[in-house]
């Protein structure tokens, strides 16, 4: 075995531009499909873990008291497939006004159970302790950390009941109630409804869910269950923004792991090929046949181990800022969003060299059966057949003699030629799909400004955010806003928590008055809310409520109710609020007043100066002018960027190494043609000739390639619905460019090789002979 390590290490410390190659294509191959496998594993993986801590529900289900009674509910806890259940509690919806803690005003489902503990739904207390006699109430808390406990003590007036006293703060990962009282308490509060939580021995689809609720509340009167929600609606909703970029992510990290495979297996076949001397000299000193390959496979795996390793490493660095791009802005509630899991880097660690030994194996099970004599005679001997028969073809033709010399080339090794132009096709079709996802996601966010102008927001004082209330009234306000210098267009928004009746978690509405025109681009299918009773919502939220265009919902909100259509669909939203017309609101709260107005400036106007302008209108007022940028585009576009230059980087290695051997085998004729007048230019032609063509048939497979990876990520967005408008593209000249993308690979990876190859004099060509 020492024999077998002298020969391999001796040969990697003589093959060093070799090992260099091969180990730069494991690091950068090794960094990407770790960021994918990373996200994917940090997008469930939290949630799941925080539920199971605290027992979680994988169903909460609310069943009107009129219909059924307390035993029987109870009798469902024993039903067959309910492995643990709690309840019956009482639940009731309590009113709240603007600005009681932080709240927007609205409605708060409280639930009255007797401690946060239980069989199902362990409850956490953040601050205070937990309510134990009438009068007092516990409060959710969504955030990360506590509120603290200076908001303890806060009240809250109760039409036909006395006062609650907020004693605590608590946190589940459940939503099964914004806040909780003892069951003393909730019977003062005359519930109407029932909850009851459930866990099931199969819970992973909703299939199963469904089934198992169907079974375990069999034989309850008909229309007692009124509402059901499950833990995989919370998963989506904790997961939905990572869940945008795991499609593209997930792509290329396939398409990084391909391009990683043909390239490794290009190397090293060309290793093994470029090195049958060297094997006919080590079978000749009496290596037996597989003491031959052990030398190959050792010589392929010290790279291979030192770039996953560094791959590794350099992908958990990276892993750190992305993790907070893709989750920012998502309520985390009390999942910890940690690093990349250690099975993450194992699998790198572990796989990429094992990859290589694997591509490495079949080329080195030719060098086993090599005889020693052809072995050593290969390396010498003129190349023969197809790639002569094309070359005398193309040499009758008009081209110049290095360009048709240079054509030829990649068909007197079609395998390697195969391989490579693998690389390439994979290289354009990253290229092709970073160019669409980049050109969707400019689209989305031009969508999302609303028009060409700045944009102002203007946010009005009051209870929610602790400022003083605005002099003047909304009609005034906007009046005064309108009439300001610059200004096209005014949209005032009212926000309050409203109750979609027949469902358990409340939703926050945003009301809109005013010129909502140049929002219409904002819309994916049908349109926006301009008459009374009508709403919109992003993809997230109709999902997670089985809603679609035209279905028909119930607003509930401080006693009162009103029907409204969905009648569009946005692009994006918040998976907890949905849009609609003020005239919406008017029913449910006749004095509502905005708490923020959208100003769109002329093209060209003085944002800073309107700003300022309008904070002064108003001592309630405080304007500022609005990010035109855009998170969602700004993270797609860069990750796109980074698997770009990654894949395309290893993509010109790989053409990079071709042209290596090529010219490594080629020196021979390489040194005649120059003793005959070829001059180094016409060498640099001929050498960047014999793959720009490769790049040039690359070009053509990989755009479609591309396109149709594209239109797949696009399409499986879950919080984006993107229009067709967003999804056609491409036109002439992006087509043309990203033709040339890969002979610009091609050109990329035989720059180096081929000026090597041209400064090569005639007699150092021709030493060997």
């Amino acid at each position: 075995m020492s024999a077998v390590w002298r020969a391999s290490r001796a040969a990697v410390k003589r093959r060093r531009l070799q090992t260099f190659v091969i180990g730069l294509v494991v690091l950068c191959s090794t960094t990407t499909v770790l960021l994918a496998l990373g996200l994917l594993d940090v997008a469930t993986g939290p949630f799941d873990k925080a539920y199971a801590a605290q027992r979680g529900p994988h169903t909460v289900a609310a069943f009107d008291t009129a219909k059924v009674t307390p035993e029987q509910l109870a009798q469902t806890a024993r039903r067959p497939g309910v492995t643990a259940a709690a309840g019956p509690f009482g639940q009731s919806v309590v009113d709240v006004p603007e600005g009681w803690l932080w709240m927007p005003g609205g409605s708060l489902t409280v639930v009255g159970r007797a401690d946060p503990g239980g069989p199902v739904d362990r409850v956490e207390v953040l601050e205070g302790r937990w309510a134990t006699s009438p009068g007092e109430i516990v409060v959710g808390w969504t955030s990360d950390g506590s509120p603290g406990p200076q908001l303890l003590g806060t009240t809250l007036e109760v039409p036909g009941s006395a006062p609650l006293t907020v004693v605590g703060f608590a946190a589940g990962m459940s939503k099964s109630a914004d806040a909780w009282v003892s069951p003393e308490q909730m019977t003062a509060l005359r519930p109407a409804t029932a909850q009851m939580l459930y866990r099931f021995t199969g819970s992973s689809t909703d299939a199963q869910l469904g089934s198992a609720l169907a079974r375990a509340t069999s034989g309850l009167p008909e229309g007692s269950l009124t509402s059901a929600h499950t833990h995989l609606d919370l998963r989506k909703a904790f997961s939905s923004l990572a869940d945008a970029y795991l499609p593209f992510m997930t792509l290329f990290g396939v398409l990084g792991l391909l391009v990683s495979a043909l390239i490794v297996g290009n190397v090293v076949s060309g290793a093994v090929v470029s090195g049958y001397r060297h094997i006919g000299v080590l079978k000749a000193l009496g290596f037996t046949p597989n003491q031959v390959v052990a030398v190959y496979l050792t010589m392929m795996a010290v790279p291979a181990v030192v770039g996953s390793a560094v791959g590794t490493l350099l992908g958990n660095v990276l892993a750190e800022p992305v993790l907070g791009v893709a989750f920012s802005g998502i309520e985390t509630g009390r999942a910890a969003v940690d690093g990349v899991s250690s099975w993450v880097s194992v699998v790198c660690l572990l796989g990429m060299p094992a990859l290589v030994l694997l591509t490495a194996l079949v080329p080195a099970l030719r060098a086993h059966r090599l005889p020693a004599a052809r072995a050593i005679s290969a390396g010498s001997a003129p190349l023969t057949g197809r790639g002569l028969r094309v070359q005398r073809v193309l040499g009758g033709s008009r081209l110049p003699r290095a360009v048709s010399m240079g054509l030829g080339q990649p068909f007197a090794r079609p395998g390697r030629t195969l391989l490579t132009l693998a690389a390439i096709v994979l290289g354009v079709t990253t290229v092709t799909l970073a160019t669409g996802l980049t050109s969707t996601m400019l689209a989305y966010s031009e969508a999302g400004r609303g028009g060409a102008g700045a944009l102002v927001r203007v946010e009005a004082g009051g209870p929610i955010n602790g400022r003083t209330p605005p002099l003047l009234d909304d009609a005034r306000i906007e009046e005064r806003l309108r009439s300001l210098p610059g200004a096209t267009g005014v949209r005032a928004r009212a926000l309050a928590q409203v109750t979609l009746v027949g469902q358990s978690r409340p939703a926050f509405g945003d009301f809109y008055r005013g010129d909502g025109a140049s929002y219409a681009s904002q819309i994916a299918q049908g349109r926006m809310p301009r008459a009374a009773g009508e709403v919109a919502a992003g993809p997230a939220f109709l999902a997670q409520r089985g809603l679609r265009l035209g279905d028909r919902v119930t607003l509930a909100l401080n006693g009162r109710q009103t029907t409204a259509t969905v009648v569009g669909e946005l692009i994006e939203g918040n998976a907890r609020a949905l849009e609609a017309s003020w005239e919406t609101l008017l029913p449910l709260a006749p004095d509502a007043r905005a708490v923020e107005y959208e100003v769109r400036l002329s093209p060209g106007a003085d944002a800073r100066a309107y700003a300022e302008a309008a904070g002064a209108v108003d001592p309630g007022l405080r304007a500022s002018v609005s990010d035109a940028g855009n998170t969602a585009t700004t993270t797609v576009v860069t990750f796109s960027s980074v698997f770009t230059v990654l894949l395309s980087v290893v993509a010109s290695l790989g053409v990079f190494n071709t042209v290596l051997l090529s010219t490594r085998e080629r020196r021979r004729d390489l040194g005649m043609l120059k003793s005959i007048g070829m001059t180094p230019w016409q060498v640099v032609v001929m050498t960047v000739t014999s793959v720009a063509g490769v790049g040039a048939v690359g070009g053509l497979l990989g755009i479609p390639l591309g396109a149709l990876a594209h239109r797949l990520v696009v399409d499986n967005v879950g919080i984006v619905a993107f229009p067709e408008s967003m999804k056609n593209v491409w036109d002439a000249p992006q087509l043309a460019g990203l033709l040339l993308a890969g002979v610009a690979i091609a050109v990329l990876g035989a720059v180096v090789p081929a000026r090597s190859a041209a400064r090569t004099t005639i007699a150092a060509a021709l030493h060997t002979e």
